[in-house]
């Protein structure tokens, strides 16, 4: 799959793609078709940094309500010849998790589909999923039969099957499928899930890794071999080296962060971190200075996790660098930094978006750290980062930021947050947006009535409009 083309923010593509709630706003006041052909295009190539932690499909679902939008679009994109050849759920994942939410807002089209797609589409498991949470017991046993043809009857055959069921996100279905009165389902079910509960407790019963009475450099030559792989295993290597090192062996563990091979120097690193030794920092600045890419991203990593107030001192030092060490120390900063420190957060935080923009991995620490210190001149900038990440997960980050360094926040954007597509970030709208305004008032009456909004908005929205709350 390609990576989607995230349109400017200043138009309605843009805005929904970003899941802002602006983006609702402006659809709602736009031509029909116009908005519609956006929400579609959103919903059929999925604008999302990371499908698996950002929020779009519940935005999406109620923009269809408020729009009366068909699903013609969807139903031609499950269904269109690409689903045979492409089984990456990403394809199809955003539009099955929109139809499972249009579904439980009672859209029969939308569960038809679905059961429609469980029976015959690549993306089947998923939408069997969506149909666990939502459909009645009847519909759920009819797909039986299509689920469990597709595994045919073969020693091959049952070990998927065995799989899928081990690896069910709902256990539902199965679990009726298991008591099916008919015979050949039921048994072949009941056999599986033996089969599933079986291969977890064999893996299980033989785990990989070190074991007690290893020593210290079997623990290195461990790490090393998970190099030679193409794979990291530092971080597990270090909790083991905490386990088996004893005070004999430290000048072993220093000479391997001095000079040691990628995998065994990045051990060394985290452990003496972890263990907070004096010469650690020192130990660090030379990595990043002739360490391998392997070796930096390990002893960057291992400084960021530090608590000690010698990193903090440190990082007060190193925050001018130019290298990934000062971005880590203004990540520090911006955790453990005190109220003298805001001046460093602020710089930077303003040269990462100068010189990353506002989609930078670094801008979350740094944007939870200008509302820590309450930056109130950070708010420009955030300002920005707000309006322009392409991340609805930092956006939330940003809001909370804006809420503690903004005034103008409540009454600006706190009021389209109510309309966001992260949980999140509507719980903090509902605590700041400004009253005043009708749409809010509305706004927060739909929320608190809607079956399906997460419990912490629903909760902070009886704290303005319950009986306890002031009048609004």
């Amino acid at each position: 799959m390609f990576d989607t083309v995230i349109a400017p923010s200043g138009t309605l593509l843009g805005l929904l793609q970003r899941g802002r709630g602006d983006g609702t706003l402006h659809a709602l006041t736009a031509p029909r078709a116009e908005a519609l052909a956006a929400l579609n295009h959103c919903v059929l190539s999925d604008p999302r940094h990371d499908w698996q932690v950002e929020n779009r499909s519940l935005y999406y679902a109620r923009l269809y309500l408020d729009l009366h939008g068909g699903l013609d679009e969807i139903e031609r994109h499950l269904f269109c010849g690409a689903d045979v050849v492409d089984t990456d759920e990403s394809r199809t994942g955003l539009a099955l998790a929109v139809l499972g939410h249009l579904a439980s807002y009672g859209r029969g089209d939308a569960l038809a589909l679905l059961r429609r797609y469980a029976a015959s589409g690549t993306g089947w498991a998923w939408a069997l999923d969506e149909l666990a949470l939502r459909d009645e017991d009847a519909g759920l046993r009819a797909l039986a039969g299509p689920v469990l043809a597709r595994f045919p009857h073969t020693p091959e055959g049952e070990a998927e099957l065995a799989a899928a069921v081990r690896d069910a996100f709902e256990p539902r279905p199965w679990r009726l499928w298991a008591d099916d009165p008919r015979e050949a389902v039921a048994t072949r079910v009941r056999a599986a899930q033996e089969r599933g509960s079986f291969d977890q407790w064999q893996r299980q019963m033989q785990p990989a890794g070190p074991r007690p009475g290893w020593s210290v450099r079997a623990v290195f030559d461990w790490a090393e071999e998970a190099v030679e792989r193409g794979a990291g295993r530092h971080v597990p290597a270090a909790r083991c080296l905490a386990a088996v090192a004893g005070p004999d062996d430290r000048p072993e563990i220093l000479d391997t962060a001095r000079m040691g091979g990628d995998g065994a120097r990045s051990t060394a690193l985290r452990y003496l971190a972890d263990a907070r030794d004096p010469v650690v920092l020192d130990l660090i600045d030379a990595a990043v200075a002739d360490g391998t890419r392997t070796v930096v991203d390990a002893a960057v990593d291992a400084f960021e996790r530090m608590q000690s107030d010698a990193a903090v001192d440190r990082a007060r030092g190193w925050v001018h660098r130019p290298d990934e060490l000062g971005a880590a120390a203004g990540r520090v900063l911006a955790c453990r930094g005190g109220a003298q420190d805001a001046p460093l957060v602020l710089g930077a935080l303003r040269e990462a978006v100068r010189g990353e923009g506002p989609d930078a991995q670094t801008l979350w620490t740094l944007v939870d750290g200008a509302g820590r210190l309450g930056i109130s001149c950070a708010a420009p900038v955030l300002r920005h980062v707000y309006r322009e990440t392409a991340s609805s997960q930092l956006r939330g980050r940003t809001a909370r930021a804006l809420a503690a360094t903004d005034r103008s926040f409540a009454a600006g954007f706190a009021v389209e947050c109510l309309w966001d597509c992260e949980e999140s970030t509507r719980e903090v709208a509902a605590r700041h947006a400004e009253t005043g305004d009708m749409r809010v008032v509305d706004q927060l009456r739909r929320l608190a009535a809607d079956p399906a909004e997460e419990d912490e908005v629903q909760t902070a929205v009886r704290s303005r409009i319950g009986p306890d709350a002031p009048a609004v």
